[in-house]
């Protein structure tokens, strides 16, 4: 196994729905998705996101896209228009969620 920045193989989109942040990770070929949906667990992006996400973290596969979507709750201050954080409408949530540090078998080639 050999560890690796998600970014090696998956790109994310992100943003909010009221005071939830909205991220997709979506990988860069198929054969890279079941590691996307083994490892990004909820517990896992909770861990990731300690001290920003105080609430639920829920999590929805999408095999067709090659992605998993995450909706993380009590992120972001109560929203664009209440909150005080520098980024209420959640933009770098998948920045940040790609610097997240996973393990690959050594024979898959990023």
């Amino acid at each position: 196994m050999k560890t690796i920045p998600l970014s090696k193989i998956a790109h994310a989109r992100s943003g909010d729905k009221g005071d939830a942040a909205n991220c997709g990770v979506i990988a860069y070929r198929e054969d890279l998705y079941p590691i996307l949906r083994d490892t990004l667990t909820t517990e896992r992006v909770k861990r990731h996101f300690a001290g920003l996400t105080l609430g639920e973290v829920e999590r929805y596969e999408l095999p067709n896209l090659w992605a998993v979507n995450f909706v993380l709750h009590n992120t972001l201050g109560g929203g664009g228009t209440v909150s005080l954080k520098l980024d209420a409408q959640g933009k770098t949530i998948a920045s940040a969620i790609l610097m997240m540090e996973i393990e690959i078998p050594d024979n898959i080639v990023v």
